[in-house]
């Protein structure tokens, strides 16, 4: 079994930064494919950024150029660097992991998610 806590969430003015953290751990390897998703009030869950096991990574065109997923092979943690922060990016944020990049659909495991609030 895999087990994903997230933490670094909090609330940020516009322009601002965070750093969201995800801490595998159980039965998970590098060749995992590790994503995060995050979900807004009244909106669908939307797949933000996703790094596959050769550290290919890529965005939602949303965040693209904002965003970094980078992953802490030692130290089993997964992160999102999040600069220049918007309104729009308020949403509760969860960490994925499935054994390789197949779309999401079947043996995932999810964290409990972390919320960032943006204000304007």
């Amino acid at each position: 079994q895999v087990q994903l806590v997230e933490s670094g969430g909090g609330s940020v003015q516009t322009g601002g930064s965070l750093r969201l953290s995800c801490a595998a751990s159980g039965h998970i390897y590098s060749s995992f494919c590790m994503g995060w998703f995050r979900h807004a009030a009244g909106k669908e869950r939307e797949e933000v950024a996703v790094i596959d096991s050769d550290g290919l990574a890529t965005y939602a065109d949303s965040v693209k150029g904002r965003f970094t997923i980078s992953k802490d092979y030692a130290k089993n943690t997964l992160y999102l660097q999040m600069n220049t922060l918007k309104p729009e990016d308020t949403a509760m944020y969860y960490c994925a992991a499935e054994p390789e990049c197949m779309g999401w659909v079947e043996y995932v495991t999810w964290g409990q998610g972390t919320h960032v609030t943006v204000s304007s």
